[in-house]
């Protein structure tokens, strides 16, 4: 499958700087890339059916139980600074 494209306008739109040598090296992995695709595309897959992963997955849930949290005015009470039931913490966007 040989490649029709201009590279070099492609990289122009990329914003990409590329030297000859290195248009003629990713023109060659390009091809290589196209002609492994075509030999993938050629295989038979009759009855295959199509997959996301070449193994089967699962998700690992835990179980959504309610559990015991810690005390507000404990926790609020190592805190370096607060404001009433809340942390003060340093502004982050500049006015």
């Amino acid at each position: 499958m040989p490649i029709d494209i201009d590279l070099a306008y492609v990289a122009r739109l990329a914003r990409l700087d590329l030297t000859d040598e290195e248009l003629a090296s990713y023109e060659g992995q390009l091809q290589d890339i196209l002609d492994y695709a075509a030999r993938v595309q050629a295989l038979p897959t009759e009855g295959v059916p199509p997959t996301s992963h070449p193994l089967p997955m699962r998700n690992a849930h835990r179980a959504d139980e309610v559990e015991p949290t810690l005390d507000r005015e404990e926790v609020l009470a190592q805190a370096p600074d607060r404001d009433g039931p809340f942390f003060r913490v340093p502004p982050f966007l500049e006015q």
